[in-house]
């Protein structure tokens, strides 16, 4: 799919802009650093044939609102964000879906917000910091990658990179999260493209090494999906596992045959889980 619509949402907390697709129940998409634009997110078009998806850019990110102190990067003022906008939207409930650090930031909105939230996906993600005791990450200092990786997101920080040089570094980047990394080019060959949110990412790189929410997780109440890649070296499946011991309304799929990427790596199995857990919470139709 291409073409999301983008609007500008007017909230209490500042302007967010939205992009939005999909028919169904309401649904929020958003990563702790992306900056999204009309032509999407693999991630998000998951979910467009199910649910009417909102791909938010959070402050900073994109045309949103800036930051006036850096505490309104971190996980629990954007999780506020997400709330005025979903206020401002009229929606009284709707569900998050996030990825990686989007994954993330939807536990903290599940522990802090249930109420609000008719269910969460979260996919390749964790419940605390990932890096220090994990050899398996990518980005324990340990890993075979690690330099590379490091060398990497800093390069693509950059505001002065010619597009051609980011798509080649994001590519590279990619690959090394992928089970099959000479795959990229088959799984990543739609007309998406995303930038980086550097303050963003820097803050997040500050609050992570005491980020531990890992005791909270029975705050949860909405039904959640978990999902990650047996092979995930970004936030190992050791994380997903434990997010699914503690959560109580919670389920696991794990893709055999995947990384960091199962919605693209494992595309339909991930569908199909997706739209089965919907199903079984009275929010899809039924899967055949």
């Amino acid at each position: 799919m291409s073409g999301w619509k983008r609007d500008l949402i007017k909230t209490n907390r500042g302007v967010f802009e939205v992009f939005t697709q999909g028919s169904g129940p309401p649904l929020c998409v958003t990563h702790l650093y992306s900056q999204y634009n009309e032509s999407g997110d693999y991630f998000a078009e998951t979910f467009t044939d199910t649910n009417t998806v909102y791909i938010v850019n959070l402050r900073e990110s994109g045309g949103s609102a800036k930051a006036e102190e850096p505490y309104q990067l971190s996980m629990l003022e954007s999780v506020f964000d997400l709330e005025a906008i979903r206020e401002a939207l009229s929606l009284k409930q709707w569900g998050f879906a996030g990825h990686s650090t989007g994954g993330m930031l939807g536990v903290v909105y599940g522990i802090r917000f249930s109420e609000h939230l008719n269910f969460l996906v979260i996919a390749g993600a964790a419940a605390r910091e990932y890096m220090t005791f994990s050899e398996g990450c990518i980005y324990n200092d340990n890993h075979p990658q690690f330099q590379r990786m490091q060398n990497l997101i800093e390069a693509l920080k950059s505001s002065e990179l010619s597009k051609g040089k980011r798509q080649k570094l994001t590519v590279e980047r990619t690959r090394l999260s992928l089970h099959k990394p000479d795959s990229y080019e088959e799984l990543f060959c739609r007309n998406i493209h995303k930038k980086m949110s550097a303050v963003r990412m820097n803050y997040f790189v500050r609050e992570l090494p005491i980020f531990d929410v890992s005791r909270k997780l029975s705050f949860i109440k909405t039904p959640v999906l978990i999902t990650c890649g047996e092979h995930d070296v970004q936030c190992p499946l050791e994380y997903s596992l434990e997010m699914k011991e503690f959560i109580p309304n919670s389920e696991l799929v794990v893709f055999e045959h995947s990384n960091h990427y199962p919605f693209v790596e494992e595309e339909t199995k991930f569908k199909r889980a997706v739209a089965t857990f919907l199903y079984n919470h009275g929010w899809d139709k039924e899967v055949t």
